[in-house]
């Protein structure tokens, strides 16, 4: 419920600024106080602290919006945190992917 609501204020609040921002997961703590948002981008390097730096920023506006949409005994402060498990993904698939094109050319 977290990750949708924060996924759609940024979308919809935010679209210029969170155009290549993915919310890809929430982490809430047991007790609400805190959640750590996971997301992906698209840019790289400067771009991707410039990303990091904006949604530091809004993280409690978005607190706020998230606090008008649902109602939880406590609602978590955010913090927005880069998930890089599409990367390490990638590169896992090219090292399966070199080994399928090693054992090509070796039964060759």
């Amino acid at each position: 419920m977290v990750k949708r609501e924060v996924s759609d204020i940024l979308h919809t609040r935010y679209q210029r600024e969170t155009v290549t921002i993915t919310v890809t997961g929430v982490d809430v703590a047991p007790d609400h106080s805190n959640a750590k948002v996971f997301y992906s981008t698209i840019v790289q390097g400067a771009e991707q602290v410039k990303v990091q730096r904006f949604l530091d920023r809004i993280a409690s506006r978005v607190r706020f919006e998230m606090g008008k949409r649902i109602v939880l005994k406590r609602l978590p402060a955010l913090a927005f945190q880069f998930d890089d498990a599409i990367e390490q993904g990638a590169r896992i698939n090219e090292i399966i992917d070199s080994f399928e094109v090693s054992e090509d050319k070796a039964d060759d």
